[in-house]
């Protein structure tokens, strides 16, 4: 990584790399925005670049991922680099070691390091155990005991801190100790979703970047980068179904069928729309049921609320479109004209609560109720609405 491969934050790059420049980088920042906006991208390059062998022959560029520091860093293996995230409290028990390893702490070893294999395929992924209390005093003992040692190699100890509106109380109050008085050698970057949970005390004592999510164009150029073989339209319907959430789009983008021509995502988006067609159709209706039957054997949950929720992408377009014919920022231009098509076959009709009842369909699938039993009620429900009988 380096700093060309930050998806935006022109803004909060300018003023990290001004820091580091006039060597003048804060002992501890608190990073704050919303999920999926990459925030812990730039904390991981900032992390980089402080241990990287070659940073002073790239200036301005950032780490240069090559050298062993960076791999070291891309593996979340790297001593001088700390990242806490909520885990279980089963991971810091102290083990008797006379006795052999209980199942318990073996399963949640196994959780924690596929949450570990899961962010080093996406470095967007915030990882949490479900289990966690949040992040635990004991975690923050082990840093205090790490903060005291001198960095390796003659770079800077950086801290990373997952979710840290998260932190228990006690391990909160820890942290603010090792804030009021900080090491030299150590950087601190507290990241967070919900900076107002943050104890007041602890953001006071860190210097506070905002981040956003990166504007859709710039996640287009960012998927034409990294999948050159997509076209504007599949761009496009990527940014939209993710919400512009670069670790949903990321999840999207591995998701490409095996010949290339297609992200996966959009042959679902295309199933959708065939089924909303059948659905209107007497004569079709069979094949309407049939594809609820196909979704609920031969899909995996995401793929069941990337159906649903291109529909929610089309009604939105149709509601775009039936205001101003012309409205240019559609989900899915590349279908402009069926959207258009339905626009005018059905006026009048209430996609407020077409949607509503697919965003019922889609929390019923998360809470694992029948997927079977939740499409054939929910196919009778939009037959219902888009004919004008409900």
């Amino acid at each position: 990584m380096s700093w060309k491969s930050i998806v935006g934050h022109e803004h909060q790059l300018r003023v990290l790399k001004t820091a580091l420049g006039a060597d003048r980088l804060a002992h501890a920042y608190l990073f704050a925005g919303p999920e999926g906006s990459g925030k812990e991208t730039v904390a991981f390059e900032l992390a980089k670049i402080l241990n990287c062998r070659n940073s002073s022959d790239l200036p301005g560029e950032g780490s240069c991922g090559e050298c062993e520091s960076c791999r070291q860093a891309d593996r979340l293996m790297h001593p001088n680099i700390e990242y806490l995230f909520p885990v279980e409290a089963a991971l810091l028990e102290t083990i008797d070691p006379s006795k052999k390893e209980n199942k318990k702490l073996t399963e949640a070893r196994e959780r924690y390091e596929a949450l570990l294999d899961e962010k080093r395929k996406n470095p967007f992924f915030t990882p949490a155990m479900e289990r966690s209390m949040g992040i635990l005093t004991e975690q923050v003992v082990m840093l205090q005991q790490k903060a005291s040692l001198a960095p390796r190699d003659g770079g800077k100890k950086v801290f990373i801190i997952s979710q840290a509106e998260r932190l228990h109380p006690t391990a909160a109050n820890k942290l603010l100790k090792l804030l009021e008085e900080p090491p030299a050698h150590v950087v601190f970057i507290l990241v967070s979703s919900r900076p107002e949970s943050v104890l007041p005390t602890i953001r006071s004592r860190c210097q506070l970047l905002v981040f956003a999510r990166p504007k859709p164009a710039e996640i287009e150029a960012w998927i034409a980068r990294r999948a050159p073989q997509l076209d504007d339209a599949e761009r496009r319907f990527i940014v939209s179904i993710s919400r512009s959430n670069l670790a949903d789009a990321l999840e999207l983008l591995e998701a490409e069928t095996g010949d290339g021509a297609a992200p996966a995502v959009v042959g679902i988006r295309n199933k959708a729309i065939d089924y909303l067609r059948n659905i209107l159709v007497p004569a079709k209706f069979h094949e309407a049921i049939g594809a609820c039957e196909e979704l609920s054997k031969s899909s995996t949950r995401t793929e069941q609320l990337i159906f649903l929720d291109s529909l929610l992408l089309f009604f939105q377009d149709v509601t775009r479109r039936a205001i101003d014919t012309d409205f240019p920022e559609l989900n899915n231009p590349d279908i402009a004209e069926s959207t258009n098509r339905f626009v005018k076959a059905f006026p009048n009709r209430d996609l407020y609560r077409a949607s509503t009842v697919i965003e019922e369909a889609m929390r019923s699938i998360n809470r694992n109720a029948s997927v079977l039993l939740v499409m054939a009620g929910l196919t009778a429900e939009l037959r219902g609405i888009l004919q004008g009988k409900r």
